[in-house]
């Protein structure tokens, strides 16, 4: 299949979102391979870490959106309301979360004396991002739709 019937249509953004997502999660896991000498694919399917798969897909959609439509656009325009929306959730309210959770998991550690089965297991603490993933996703997410648009798909 030719990938360049995509270009400057809606399955161009779809293709950049999603592909960028997937990018970004298997350069978290070469990452964490090259810091900490350790492959954990598990990274691959989980939220948190460097960088932001969120804001990377998130933002190459915006980016995609304005090469095709126009960086004037009312589309761009959307589609980047959206992605700071999703960038700020991504480093406050969900790394809120992940604070409390790790709040939780040793309050109930202290109480049940390590058996966390008893209450129900261990909550997951890494749901969301610094700002400093978030900012590396989305910067990703903008290079990576100029990359696809202009060299891949063009």
């Amino acid at each position: 299949m030719d990938l360049a019937q995509f270009y400057g249509t809606g399955y161009e953004v779809i293709f950049i979102a999603f592909s960028g997502i997937v990018v970004a999660q298997v350069i978290k896991c070469f990452l964490h391979l090259v810091l900490k000498r350790n492959l954990d694919l598990r990274l691959f399917t989980t939220t948190g870490g460097m960088p932001s798969s969120h804001s990377a897909g998130v933002m190459g959609l915006s980016t995609a959106v304005g090469l095709i439509r126009g960086f004037d656009s009312i589309e761009f325009a959307i589609a980047l309301g959206y992605a700071f929306i999703v960038m700020y959730d991504a480093a406050g309210v969900r790394r809120a979360a992940g604070k409390q959770a790790a709040c939780l998991n040793k309050i109930i550690m202290d109480l049940y004396k390590q058996d966390l089965a008893e209450a129900g297991g261990k909550l997951k603490e890494l749901l969301g991002h610094t700002p400093l993933q978030v900012f590396a996703g989305a910067i990703f997410g903008v290079a990576y739709a100029f990359f696809i648009h202009f060299r891949v798909l063009h």
